[in-house]
């Protein structure tokens, strides 16, 4: 049971972040440097957490290792979301709306990892591990959904295209896509 419920972390974890992408382009922009920042961002905070649920694998799944994982998935959401904050707004008509959505996800993800503390809070003081787990793989999924609705809402917001056409541009734009799974 604990091997699934591990093996279904890190496939969620898989699910984190995804952008569509997909040219080439010597040019860059204002608006190409904000989007590739914001998906090094992304890609770099997926890598952390798939290490960091990857380590749960194997059997080796109790309080301290969730703790472990929790840490470093509160370490690597931090680290994101003061990455993605200080972006500021892309070069773009949408520009305000695309920052004003990127910290409301930032926001969620400072409140999905409150969540996450609390649930290896409870199973340290002695609340049963399972739960913890439960409520981390739930959590987990939240997150892979915000981040999924704010990618889709950045490219909803910007009516003339500059921002799909940067992420389309950029290199890391294109790894981050290649991780989609669903």
């Amino acid at each position: 049971m604990q091997r699934i419920v591990a093996l279904a972390v890190v496939a969620i974890a898989a699910l984190l972040l995804a952008a569509g992408c997909g040219s080439d382009s010597s040019e860059t922009s204002a608006t190409d440097d904000w989007a590739s920042s914001l998906c090094t961002a992304a890609l770099d905070w997926r890598n952390a957490i798939t290490s960091s649920v990857d380590s749960l694998r194997g059997g080796n799944l109790n309080e301290e290792s969730l703790r472990t994982a929790g840490d470093d998935v509160k370490s690597a959401t931090e680290t994101f979301v003061d990455d993605v904050k200080g972006l500021g707004k892309p070069d773009t008509e949408s520009g305000q709306k695309a920052k004003d959505a990127i910290d409301g996800l930032a926001d969620q993800l400072g409140q999905d990892v409150d969540k996450i503390e609390t649930a290896l809070d409870d199973a340290s003081s002695g609340g049963p591990v399972l739960n913890a787990i439960s409520t981390v793989s739930a959590t987990l999924a939240t997150m892979a959904t915000q981040v999924d609705s704010t990618l889709d809402e950045l490219k909803r917001i910007d009516a003339q295209g500059e921002l799909k056409s940067a992420f389309d541009r950029s290199d890391s734009c294109q790894e981050l896509s290649k991780t989609r799974t669903a």
